[in-house]
């Protein structure tokens, strides 16, 4: 089995959401568990999985067209439901490798079929299902697990996390929650993780919005870049900020990461880079 490592969400190496990335022979997919343990081996927050989909096979209900693979999420503890940096991860890898000259599509098995194409300033575009959130209370318990309290809260549907608004961008940086505490929230609550989130610290930066997430009851005390988490981060900030595309949001993690957001209806479409830093095969 060959692995890459691939940096996502940046045009530099070291920076943005590093995923394994594993493109698999066509055939059968591996046992479960061999999948699990490639993930917990390399250790980052998620290890994509795609296998080849010969033309004409059928993918939850629909025909294939023979530029589509079957893709799976694992973190080192469990399989996921989306994962964005891993996706463009993987269609990066398809790129370099000469296996992807347009648009592929992508059949996950929770969150249907997902596009990614190749942009000519050598970007990749991913093509999700929006996340629209719904406000809700703030959780008991929220504030003293991220150490600050949010000014809003909100549901984020079958995303599963918890979208926090916070008042200013330099609260976000200076969040350091009690991860223990956001692992017991999060399983009491249902939820994948939490997104923390405020707007630019002022008008002219780069970018929009920025944001953090958490997920330690999944294995990632804090993820540098997440995709899937901009699904329903753009939405709120569209409405937000009366714009539906051009959204610009900073991932504030240690590592830093842009994501380039559109909303088209009940989609999203995420923009981004991705470099190469690791080759390898597995042995075993």
């Amino acid at each position: 089995m060959r692995i890459q490592i691939v940096d996502a969400f940046t045009t530099s190496p070291f920076a943005g959401n590093p995923a394994g990335v594993c493109l698999l022979p066509a055939g059968q997919w591996p046992d479960d568990s061999r999948l699990r343990q490639v993930a917990a081996e390399l250790n980052h927050s998620e290890t994509a999985f795609a296998l080849p989909l010969p033309a004409g096979e059928e993918s939850g209900g629909e025909t294939v067209e023979g530029t589509d693979w079957e893709i799976r999420w694992f973190t080192p503890l469990v399989e996921t439901n989306l994962c964005g940096h891993a996706t463009l991860a993987t269609a990066h890898t398809l790129r370099r490798e000469g296996l992807l000259t347009g648009p592929v599509r992508f059949h996950s098995r929770f969150s249907g079929v997902l596009t990614a194409r190749g942009e000519d300033d050598g970007s990749i575009t991913l093509d999700f299902p929006a996340a629209p959130a719904t406000e809700v209370p703030v959780p008991p318990g929220l504030a003293e697990a991220l150490g600050v309290r949010p000014e809003a809260a909100y549901r984020t549907g079958a995303l599963g996390d918890l979208l926090t608004v916070l008042p200013d961008e330099a609260a976000v940086r200076a969040v350091r929650p009690d991860l223990g505490a956001v692992a017991a929230l999060t399983r009491r609550e249902g939820l994948r993780g939490v997104i923390v989130t405020a707007p630019a610290a002022s008008a002219g930066l780069e970018y929009d919005f920025v944001s953090r997430f958490f997920s330690p009851a999944e294995g990632i005390p804090e993820d540098p870049v997440t995709g899937s988490a901009h699904t329903a981060l753009a939405p709120y900030w569209s409405a937000r900020l009366g714009r539906p595309d051009g959204l610009t949001g900073l991932q504030a993690s240690a590592r830093t990461g842009l994501v380039v957001a559109s909303l088209h209806g009940d989609r999203v479409h995420l923009s981004g880079h991705a470099v190469t830093v690791l080759e390898a095969t597995l042995h075993v």
